[in-house]
């Protein structure tokens, strides 16, 4: 009877606990939604104009992920509760030479081109913006705003007017180099290791323009050596629009609990980004990286993004064998929670008003529970699964990017001083 008593206790307390639980997810969620819908979300780095200049993508309609390899679009921006976007005028590394400079300044321009018509075309969706203010006006009408960055410095060649054009056209920050080292930095990925130990000196007088400019200077995807030279030169902060935590991910690309440090020092803000293999360290699987091996080799390209500097027929049977090979061999994806433990791990060392989004999207960003922009809200239900406060995540979803938007943009005229 005692064992009957306690056993029938025990599967009481099993319900009533089971019940309770439930009930404090449903208000866990319900919170986490209203919170997600009142706060301006910003993601501050997505490849999407690759696909925009590629032709024959509908950024008006609601792609599917996992069929078309786009992960943004304004329906899935809507659904996602994402407000702002910064669209990344793209060139990967290409000829250090005065020809190769000169095509990269064509094609850089052709994707600003593509860029602009297409918000010409869905202006009743989407608007540019230049400034927080811009963006938060633009969301109040319901479409979404569209900010501009340029990935890889390669593109302006030794030309420093390119900054100035960039700007005029909407460019808000640019990323120094790419994954390869350029004219104007060491990358923190060259197999080739360091060529300047940090900046060049056409890199330092690259910073000092984009400062006079109010072009926020992105340090993603730099060297170490080159991410303290830029915090040493600038006289505004500094960002990495799409970066993690090395100390929780031990990848080039993120950055050291010193450089964070660093970054805080200097007033500026790290970007989460959720692609996997900066998130969390994947096991390798052999399978997959030999198929995408014999893939690279078959198209002669060094990485997937090299898909886009293919013909447009071979980019389509490129596409397709690379979805085979997906559906053949599926990557192991990160979680919200592993993305969520750098967010943990960047507030304590530096605080909550050092860190943010940019999830990279449409340039390898994906977890398995936050695949696309339509997923953004569970971002913000494992913050307040987290005990995030309202203020923090509004903070992290746009407050710390734009306060460093206008501090640039005063820096230019020589009111801000970070000494």
């Amino acid at each position: 009877m005692k064992y009957l008593f306690r056993s029938t206790l025990s599967a009481c307390l099993a319900a009533a606990t089971f019940t309770v639980s439930a009930q404090d997810d449903a208000a866990l969620l319900k919170k986490a939604k209203k919170i997600h819908d009142k706060a301006f979300t910003l993601d501050t780095h997505a490849d999407t104009p690759m696909l925009l200049a590629r032709g024959g993508f509908d950024i008006t309609k609601d792609n599917d992920a996992r069929t078309t390899n786009s992960k943004v679009d304004y329906p899935r921006m809507v659904r996602g509760g994402l407000d702002a976007i910064f669209f990344a005028v793209y060139l990967g590394q290409g000829p250090r030479t005065p020809e190769g400079h000169e095509t990269a300044k064509k094609r850089a321009l052709e994707i600003f081109d593509a860029v602009h018509t297409s918000l010409k075309n869905t202006s009743s969706m989407a608007a540019l913006a230049t400034t927080p203010e811009e963006a938060i006006k633009i969301g109040k009408t319901g479409k979404r705003a569209i900010f501009i960055g340029v990935e890889n410095g390669y593109t302006i060649g030794h030309d420093l007017g390119m900054l100035q054009k960039f700007y005029d056209l909407g460019t808000r920050y640019m990323t120094l180099c790419h994954s390869s080292n350029n004219d104007i930095c060491d990358s923190s990925t060259d197999p080739k290791g360091a060529e300047y130990q940090g900046l060049s000196p056409l890199g330092e007088q690259v910073v000092k323009e984009m400062n006079r400019l109010g072009m926020i200077i992105d340090v993603s995807h730099v060297s170490d050596s080159t991410f303290y030279d830029v915090i040493r030169l600038s006289k505004v902060p500094v960002v990495a629009t799409h970066s993690g935590a090395k100390a929780i991910c031990n990848h080039p690309r993120n950055l050291t609990d010193d450089m964070l440090k660093a970054l805080a020092k200097n007033g500026g803000v790290v970007q989460l980004n959720l692609l996997s293999d900066y998130v969390k360290t994947i096991p390798p699987s052999a399978e997959r990286e030999a198929a995408m091996k014999a893939l690279y080799t078959k198209y002669n390209i060094k990485d997937r993004r090299g898909m886009m500097t293919l013909p447009e027929a071979e980019q389509q049977k490129a596409r397709a064998d690379f979805m085979e090979l997906n559906k053949k061999f599926p990557v192991q994806l990160a979680t919200v929670r592993d993305a969520i433990d750098h967010i943990d791990h960047m507030v304590k060392l530096i605080g909550i008003d050092h860190v943010g989004m940019g999830a990279d999207f449409d340039g390898g960003g994906a977890l398995a529970d936050c695949f696309d922009v339509s997923q953004y809200e569970n971002m913000t239900i494992e913050l307040v699964r987290r005990g995030y406060s309202k203020k923090d995540i509004e903070k992290i979803w746009s407050g710390n990017f734009f306060r460093v938007m206008k501090a640039v943009e005063k820096g230019k005229t020589g009111e801000v001083s970070l000494k």
